[in-house]
């Protein structure tokens, strides 16, 4: 009498998803957070894509057909968000803001993954005098302030005032500077750690090279808490920004929308001068 083989089932590609298996494992506030949060992310991305649509004016446009727009004009009518000190609409703005949000997200974090990655691959299999030089350096960078890193960027790239590229580049500098370190300790350990399980060592006995080791084996196995540190670094390089733009170090109003800016320069009196750039991202209406 023959028996049958049960295959297990394969999961769809939406179950191995990430976020979709964490909101079918997680149940009370947990799961009403992590839902709250998905719909934060989701509105934002969409705004990013299709800001020339969703827009009711350009970033830098300050008429219409009906003449200029009036500077600080109070909310409503036209302007549902007002208009800052220049005649922006502020809502434009805000919505525009999106992309370059989405830009310094990806030029920033981006370059801190793969060159911490990287040298945290390196550093932990190879070891030697190698590793000593890398974890020294990394723990002398923990000493210097992103938002002061920031701003000597974007003096160094454009004189303080920086376009659209500028200001992108000097904050995806200062957060590849400032945040490589911890990319690179989080890999590193998991390097060190992995280096040391059998399958490593099986693949050492029988020749393979150190590239493919690193590669096929390790790689894969000790990225798995990337993204949480991706979460945290996106919105620490959108503050930077925020702080560029507050300090009068950032993106010109001309060159691009950018929330800090357009938030200073909406408010008469601003609350940012107690509060800081976080604190002009929370209130949009002054």
């Amino acid at each position: 009498m023959g028996t049958t083989v049960l295959e297990p089932k394969k999961k769809s590609l939406l179950d191995r998803l990430p976020v979709s298996s964490h909101i079918r494992q997680s149940v009370g506030l947990q799961r009403t957070m992590l839902l709250i949060g998905v719909v934060l992310c989701a509105v934002f991305v969409v705004a990013a894509i299709f800001a020339p649509v969703l827009a009711p004016y350009g970033y830098s446009q300050i008429s219409d057909d009906a003449g200029s727009f009036p500077a600080q004009a109070e909310p409503g009518g036209k302007h549902l968000m007002g208009t800052t000190v220049g005649g922006y609409d502020v809502l434009s703005r805000m919505i525009w803001g999106s992309q370059t949000a989405m830009a310094v997200i990806v030029a920033a974090v981006l370059m801190s993954i793969f060159l911490g990655v990287f040298l945290g691959l390196v550093s932990g299999y190879f070891g030697g005098w190698l590793d000593r030089v890398l974890v020294v350096i990394a723990d002398a960078i923990y000493a210097f302030p992103t938002l002061l890193v920031a701003i000597v960027m974007s003096i160094a790239i454009n004189k303080g005032q920086s376009g659209f590229w500028g200001g992108i580049l000097a904050c995806g500098f200062a957060i590849t500077a400032v945040f490589v370190p911890q990319y690179f300790r989080v890999i590193r350990a998991e390097t060190i750690r992995l280096k040391a399980e059998p399958f490593v060592e099986s693949a050492q006995v029988v020749g393979a090279s150190s590239a493919r080791i690193i590669s096929r084996h390790i790689f894969s196995n000790a990225t798995r808490t990337l993204p949480l540190i991706f979460t945290l670094n996106a919105s620490e390089a959108i503050l930077t920004l925020a702080g560029l733009g507050f300090l009068g170090f950032g993106i010109e109003p001309s060159s691009a929308a950018e929330w800090a800016l357009t938030l200073t320069r909406r408010c008469p009196t601003p609350p940012q001068a107690f509060g800081g750039p976080a604190c002009s991202l929370a209130s949009p209406s002054c």
